[in-house]
């Protein structure tokens, strides 16, 4: 069962939600504007830091002149490590003995008595990757033709800015990792990108992954109702892709400049190819970023908009390219039906969030004339929705013993499944809903366990030498 102090915080934490949510049913006015509120004045917030301080530097980007979108990119320092032509990623992934050494957010090392914490519902526990210890970061001086010279600062003396060279002096081309677009929690009516728990969360999965963090500030109910949040999860992902596209072309540009050109032509062209796509290219992606292999990874209600930009993101094929969705995680997912399952018999008062509170989210969240448990944004199993199952990435889905939502999460996952579709899913006994990602929760052995679970998983398709890491 939950320790004592996590029941206390409980129902702490539903007193204060219940009286937060009720306030914002009786001042929201629907007045269909398109700027809304992506934080609420009473979150806990973290100052972005564009220095490798901890290992991970991040920066926040507003990306919609029209609407309140925006994003947090945390950048692992492990993209300082040059790419060879023979070496296109680190070796096996330090997945357990990284976190131990480079995770200073948790206070509570993880061992093998983690095991104790967690269960695999379905197939044995994989094996863990070995850790290797004499492999270094190295750093390169990207270069240019353009005379920007030494652009990375040392991590000792400032902030790393970046930008997207095509070979540095030493003839390395820049490292490239896996984007991992993040939605947070919050039953759409709170939370934010850049929330004190989130910050945490997303660079501990930075490190263990070794991927690029997108983390979604999606704009929030009541003021603004579905499906605006789904919509701006999908408009960051076409983001993303407009950002790989015009760092490609940068790319092409440049290499015409060095190669002897007409400079005053190719500066005209590189002048309206910036202006056209959005003024600039963001450096750290376009140095970075690899968009063939995104990840999608949803948080409670950020699980509910990270399905549905799969789908979409399935649905636009070829359009999308050259961001292509490889796997999907969904933590805990904020899936709802009109037919109650077993687990929200038994659990309807569970903790954090009971079937109440979820129930009066929904209703803050969908337009009152579509109110409804069943709704395709609430409901993934109901007939009819498209593209089929048998699309959809591998899906990992992780779901905790004493959440009332965790059945259908499993269904859905079953469903996956029996399509041939790569759907293991992750329980994790005596946890409670949003055991990983919560504030309180978040230094705890359970949740550090989690989050290096789903690096594992995560890494066997993000892998650019295949299932290097298969189980």
């Amino acid at each position: 069962m939950p320790s004592v102090a996590v029941k206390l915080y409980s129902v702490f934490f539903k007193f204060l939600l219940k009286h937060r949510l009720q306030n914002r049913i009786q001042t929201s006015i629907d007045d269909n504007s398109p700027f809304g509120v992506t934080s609420r004045p009473d979150e806990s917030v973290a100052a972005a830091n564009p220095s490798f301080t901890d290992g991970v530097a991040t920066k926040d980007i507003h990306i919609d002149s029209f609407t309140s979108i925006s994003v947090r990119i945390f950048l692992p320092e492990t993209c300082l490590a040059a790419s060879d032509s023979n070496s296109h990623v680190q070796s096996r992934a330090r997945v357990r003995a990284s976190s131990r050494s480079s995770d200073p957010d948790s206070s509570h090392p993880s061992t093998d008595a983690d095991q104790n914490h967690r269960r695999y519902s379905y197939g044995p526990s994989p094996p863990l990757p070995a850790a290797n210890p004499a492999q270094q970061i190295r750093r390169s001086s990207y270069g240019g033709s353009n005379q920007i010279d030494s652009m990375i600062s040392k991590q000792e003396t400032g902030s790393y800015r970046g930008y997207s060279p095509s070979l540095d002096n030493n003839h390395h081309s820049p490292r490239k990792l896996p984007v991992m677009l993040q939605f947070h929690g919050g039953g759409f009516v709170t939370g934010s990108n850049d929330s004190s728990a989130n910050d945490l969360f997303c660079r501990r999965i930075a490190k263990l992954c070794d991927v690029i963090v997108i983390a979604v500030g999606y704009r929030l109910a009541p003021e603004n109702r579905y499906p605006a949040a789904f919509e701006d999860g999908l408009k960051v992902l076409h983001w993303f892709g407009k950002q790989a596209n015009l760092a490609e072309c940068n790319k092409s540009l440049v290499s015409k400049r060095g190669g002897g050109g007409d400079v005053r032509k190719s500066d005209t062209h590189r002048y309206l190819a910036d202006n056209f796509g959005a003024s600039m290219v963001e450096p750290w992606l376009a140095a970075h970023g690899d968009p063939t292999r995104c990840v999608l990874l949803g948080v409670s209600c950020g699980a509910n908009i990270a399905d549905y930009v799969t789908r979409k993101a399935l649905e636009a094929g070829k359009l999308l390219e050259p961001v292509k969705v490889v796997a999907q995680v969904l933590m805990y997912p904020f899936f709802i039906g009109s037919v109650p399952t077993h687990s929200e018999i038994k659990l309807a008062n569970s903790y954090f969030y009971d079937k109440a509170m979820c129930i009066l989210a929904w209703k803050l969240f969908l337009p009152d004339e579509e109110f409804s448990l069943d709704h395709p944004a609430a409901n993934p199993l109901i007939p009819g929705r498209e593209p089929p199952l048998k699309y959809m990435p591998p899906t990992l889905t992780v779901v905790a013993e004493h959440d009332w939502m965790r059945d259908r999460a499993i269904a859905y996952s079953e469903e996956l499944r029996k399509v041939n579709v790569d759907a293991p899913v992750l329980e994790y006994k005596d946890a409670v809903h949003e055991f990983a990602t919560l504030d309180m929760l978040l230094k705890t052995p359970q949740a550090q366990a989690c989050a290096e679970d789903i690096a594992i998983w995560v890494k066997k398709h993000i892998s650019l030498r295949g299932h290097e890491l298969s189980y």
